[in-house]
């Protein structure tokens, strides 16, 4: 299966106001800011979207494009499913059933072949495995497109030497989950994450059919990608039950080869440090991460503010171009309306 890397876009439009929709509890944090910014830059943006901005147990700002497109609308969120993966993973290293540090060849023998032994589970999920796929091929499974890259004889990098942004090391690292439990990614994704934390309108299956992508297929909701959010906020805890250690989440979120030289990254997020399956937006003066966020290069753009304890998604239906800009105003405006200051 093939998957082309496309830019990221927040899109909006002045419509009437009959059909924005916002919770009463505006009347207590004033976002009328957010939505002025979003008015100015109605060229660009469509009908279909919304935006959720979580804190403390509760929604505090909530609007929808059209009526047609809510909280509970699927829709694409292609490689913002990336989190969601990399958290599956840990699902699995707080059991004690894989290590990051685990070579791939452990799982897969064919990864011994072609200079590829020493990828680790760790290189999958921070883009440094050191192999590109290139072409347009269509897997029929994972095992297959797996097996693939491990079958090549040209490696372009010696593992963690480079970051070149993929859905390549992701979909390894889903394969050796697969291998490790003998059950299929879609089925451990839904176990695992999906319904513990009551995501009904997420989903990883492939509706062309083919190989599922891991890195890049997932459909979900603004309803569903904030219970995610909140949970990593919880320190993995959502609606009283564990998710994640504590440990696991504090991996997620820390920054892992931060000298690594950055071959391939979309514009908008050039000059950022990768953590495991999201991208360090802002991080304090001692280098903790602050900001971490997801961005999906189809228009979706979740994320956290650890500092000031919110979380955040604005899924877009039909993006036209990249808006690093607009993203950052938004952040900007909506962290004067939650109120608070952030790390220092």
């Amino acid at each position: 299966m093939s998957y082309k890397i496309k830019t990221i876009c927040l899109q909006f439009s002045l419509i009437p106001l009959s059909l924005l929709f916002c919770l009463p509890i505006l009347a207590q944090s004033d976002f009328s800011a957010v939505d002025q910014l979003l008015k100015q830059n109605q060229k660009a943006l469509g009908n279909n979207f919304v935006a959720l901005v979580w804190k403390d147990g509760k929604i505090l700002y909530q609007k929808q494009g059209s009526e047609d497109f809510s909280p509970k609308t699927q829709a694409s969120i292609e490689s913002a499913g990336n989190w969601l993966t990399a958290a599956l993973v840990m699902t699995f290293v707080d059991e004690g059933k894989l290590s990051l540090d685990d070579r791939v060849t452990q799982y897969i023998p064919l990864f011994a072949k072609y200079s590829k032994s020493y990828i680790t589970i760790r290189h999958c999920l921070t883009n440094t495995t050191g192999i590109r796929a290139e072409g347009k091929t269509k897997f029929e499974s994972l095992e297959e497109e797996i097996n693939s890259y491990a079958s090549r004889r040209d490696i372009v990098t010696n593992p963690g030497t480079e970051f070149y942004y993929s859905y390549v090391g992701p979909n390894i690292a889903a394969r050796v989950l697969e291998i490790i439990s003998k059950k299929s990614f879609d089925r451990l994704i839904q176990d695992r994450i999906i319904r513990p934390l009551k995501m009904k309108g997420t989903s990883f299956s492939n509706e062309e059919g083919g190989a599922i992508n891991p890195a890049g297929g997932a459909r979900s909701t603004a309803n569903d990608y904030i219970n995610f959010l909140s949970m990593l906020l919880n320190n993995g805890v959502f609606e009283g039950r564990r998710i994640l250690s504590e440990k696991a989440v504090e991996e997620l979120e820390t920054s892992q080869f931060p000298a690594t030289p950055i071959k391939s990254v979309p514009k908008s997020l050039q000059g950022v440090h990768f953590s495991l399956g999201s991208f360090i937006t802002e991080s304090t003066a001692a280098g903790k991460s602050n900001v971490l966020a997801c961005p999906n290069m189809m228009g979706t753009i979740p994320y956290i503010d650890k500092c000031r304890n919110y979380a955040a998604i604005l899924i877009v239906g039909k993006p036209e171009e990249e808006k690093k800009a607009l993203y950052q105003s938004l952040k900007g405006l909506i962290d004067g309306a939650v109120g608070g200051s952030g790390c220092q």
